[in-house]
Order: C-alpha cells, then structure tokens, then sequence
C-alpha cells in the first residue's frame, strides 16, 4: 500500500499535551522518520516539554504549540505558516488543534475522526466504539494506528523511546554526583506528585513508609521527583518519614534532565504520571500507584511494570479531585507496593 504522505516534503506533527502522552507517542515519531527519511519534519509542542524529545532524530524544527491564549495562536499560526509544510498528523482529539493548523495554511490534515472535527481532515482512522463510546485502548497504539492509516510501515511492537545526548549525559552524571549518588549506589525515583490531579496521588505518608522499606530492604539511595506545583506534596514527604531522601530544589531536573535521572534508577515507584512513562522507554523497572484512571489506555510495554490498583465501583472515574474518601489510592498499603517492588526486581 502507498503512503498518502509520498509526496509530502515538509509535515507538522502536533504532539500531545501531556508529559506521559508525548512519551507514548514517540513510536509515531519513529515510524514517520524512518519511512520519511528525507522529509522535514516540524514538531508542534508545547514548549515546556521540549526537553522531553531533545538528542532524537525524529525532528527537523519545533514550534511552541500554545494556542489557547489568544497571543499563542497567533504565534503558533504565523511560524507554522512561514514553515509552509503541506501537511499535518494531529495526535491530539481537540478540534481547537485541528483548527489552528487549518487557520495556518494546512489543508492536508490527518488524525482521528472525532466528533465535528471530520470536517477539518482530509482523512484517518476512526476510534473502536462501544455505541457512542470510543473503547480505551492504549495510547501508544491508539496513536500508531494513524499511520498505518496513512500506509506507513509500522513496527509490530509501539515500545516508547527516549534519546539521551553526549551532553545531557555528562551534564546528568555531574549533577547525580552532586547529590551524592554514586556508580555503585542503588537508586529508587519516588515521583509522589501528579499534574492531572489530586485524584492521582498516593497519600504522602505512603510514600514516606515506602521509602523508609527501601532503604532498609534494598539498602537503597531515595530521590524524589516533583514537578511544578508540588512542592507542597514533597515536603509531606520528607515530614513523614525517617528515610534519609534526596530532594532536588523544585526546577532543579526538568523534563530533559529527568531522563538521565530516570535512567540511572534501579527502580521507580511512582503514581501515573509521566515519568511512569519515562521509566518504560529507558527500560527502568516501575511499580506504578494507579486510581481513577483506566489501566486499558497504559496496559502494553509493561515487561517491567507492575501496576498496582484497587477496583471499586467507582473506578476508573477520571476525575480530578476524588468525591467519595479517595479510597482508590487510600486502600493501597506500602507494604504492597514495595511487594510489587521485590516481585519487579527478582524478575
């Protein structure tokens, strides 16, 4: 079968928005580069989750897709229109993103059929449905799915991929020795926050108590993540627990430097949030806390994943903030996620 992207000498990509969903999406980058080795690719992301793709392959330019804010569309439509590429690949399911490539020149513009936004496609797939449901599946494939639409060869397997430069990592080598961590330390990452919502998040006191097993168990090194906003989750924490935990400054290991940060870890215990996603494509063993979302959009690439959860009437709700005692998180003990820990690392 012919790719409908043949002829196509420059594409835009627009990139999901969350930290997690950029990372299962890399699969998609992949494939586009290696059937389009000689086409310009054009990343549109938001700007504060560059980092996350830096040192790849996969793009020739980005720009900064911030185009809620009436400045940012304007922005995001006069660069992308300069770079005249003639077509798009939308991996998000707004019409608002649709609509600002299209308001940017782009006719030729491919994602999935959702809604009023068929109007704006000139083609793609169409979700499984349930009725008028689409049925949860997971992510990396649901955003590989696109391409084979577009008649690409796709890979039989969507395993996430981060790159690490010559650079990051010497920088990422420095900045371990900083806090200490040294060749022959074992490294556990606990990423207590989540962006999405409080929904998300294990109690802090949970996280103390796993940290204070780690240590005496594994005679481990605890570092915590946190990203903005969670200073205040952190410092619970650290108030709880008699672990000896390094804490980076809040800003300290952003997007891009959490890769080699990742990477050095022996293990990650965290909620389901990015950097989850983060310890899938380094190949970081990862015992992931999850409530209220569903586990069919993250159920593939889980080799060294143990997810550990608690089904409820209630769940998934995918909401925010819990309406009934957040019992989804509440009801998981620290001695069963660092059980999880030890069945992981005995594999």
């Amino acid at each position: 079968m012919k790719s409908v992207l043949g002829d196509i000498q420059t594409l835009a990509i627009r990139c999901p928005n969350w930290v997690g969903d950029v990372v299962m999406a890399t699969p998609v980058f992949e494939c586009l580069r290696r059937n389009l080795p000689q086409t310009r690719i054009i990343g549109l992301l938001r700007k504060n989750a560059r980092g996350i793709l830096r040192d790849s392959p996969w793009f020739d330019d980005f720009v900064d897709a911030q185009d809620k804010s009436w400045s940012g569309f304007r922005d995001m439509r006069k660069q992308l229109g300069a770079m005249k590429p003639e077509a798009a690949i939308v991996l998000t399911n707004s019409i608002r993103s649709a609509l600002t490539i299209r308001l940017s020149g782009v006719k030729r513009i491919y994602g999935y059929r959702r809604q009023w936004r068929n109007l704006l496609l000139a083609g793609g797939p169409a979700p499984t449905r349930n009725g008028h449901k689409a049925v949860p599946a997971p992510m990396a494939d649901y955003y590989l799915e696109i391409c084979r639409w577009l008649g690409l060869a796709c890979p039989e397997r969507s395993q996430p991929k981060l790159y690490i430069g010559a650079e990051l990592a010497a920088r990422g080598q420095a900045r371990l020795q900083e806090y200490g961590i040294r060749d022959g330390d074992f490294l556990v990452g606990l990423n207590p926050g989540a962006s999405f919502g409080s929904s998300k998040c294990w109690p802090a006191e949970s996280f103390a108590r796993v940290a204070e097993l780690c240590q005496k168990h594994l005679n481990a090194k605890v570092i915590i993540f946190s990203g903005p906003g969670e200073e205040e989750i952190v410092q619970a924490v650290l108030r709880q627990t008699q672990a000896e935990i390094i804490c980076p400054p809040a800003g300290r290991i952003d997007l891009e430097m959490l890769k080699p940060f990742v990477q050095r870890c022996g293990l990650m215990i965290t909620n389901d949030t990015g950097p989850r996603h983060y310890a899938v494509a380094l190949n970081v063993p990862v015992v992931v806390i999850m409530g209220p979302t569903d586990p069919r959009y993250t159920n593939a690439n889980l080799d060294r994943t143990v997810v550990v959860r608690k089904e409820l009437e209630c769940s998934p709700c995918h909401k925010k903030v819990c309406p009934r005692g957040h019992e989804c998180m509440k009801g998981i003990q620290p001695n069963e996620v660092f059980a999880a820990a030890e069945q992981l690392l005995r594999k």
